[in-house]
């Protein structure tokens, strides 16, 4: 079956990580999952620990292991766990969610997935709004067929490598939103 194919991969990449990087292997961060429940995501480390921009602290090997996606192998076991789907909209750091707006908050509708339709359609090459409207699309239009159409694409994506960075290089820009008119005044455009 698929799971020893998946752990041994696992294993070895983390392995891997280890010798040419050195400690910690693993990248853990406190994301919002379904109905904005928060839990640990696991990835594979890309970058030098420290300060300064992605682009800066992105090593070689974590180069690869992102724009091939293997960065993520972990969130496999979180999707075992029932914290994660294979499809859905991608789970964001927990410190984004007094910063949406309702429809953006309708994201966590679903459980958020390894991937998801804004990955398949732009993933951190695209803006924010753009991302959002896309997963509140998802929400709204999920079913068995769009999600193996979004697996598709993924690998399609992966062997592409598109996508990966935003325009300023960084793996994702941070999300900070305009901040919402007081009631009486004009939002400015």
């Amino acid at each position: 079956m698929t799971s020893p194919v998946w752990g041994l991969a696992l294993a070895a990449l983390s392995l891997l990580v280890l010798v040419v990087e050195g400690r910690p292997v693993f990248f853990v961060q406190r994301r919002a999952g379904f109905r904005a429940r928060a839990f640990n995501i696991w990835k594979l480390r890309t970058m030098r620990q420290g300060e300064g921009a992605d682009a800066e602290r992105m090593t070689k090997l974590g180069r690869f292991l992102r724009s091939t996606s293997l960065d993520e192998l972990p969130q496999l076991l979180q999707v075992l766990a029932g914290k994660m789907s294979l499809v859905g909209p991608r789970p964001l750091p927990t410190r984004y969610l007094e910063r949406y707006n309702a429809t953006q908050a309708r994201r966590h509708e679903v459980r958020p997935g390894i991937t998801g339709w804004a990955q398949v359609n732009g993933r951190n090459a695209i803006s924010w709004d753009e991302k959002f409207a896309l997963d509140v699309w998802y929400v709204d239009n999920r079913s068995l067929w769009l999600d193996f159409k979004i697996l598709a694409l993924t690998v399609i994506n992966i062997f592409k490598r598109s996508g990966i960075d935003s325009q300023s290089g960084e793996t994702m820009e941070e999300f900070n939103p305009p901040p919402e008119p007081r009631p009486g005044e004009q939002k400015m455009i």
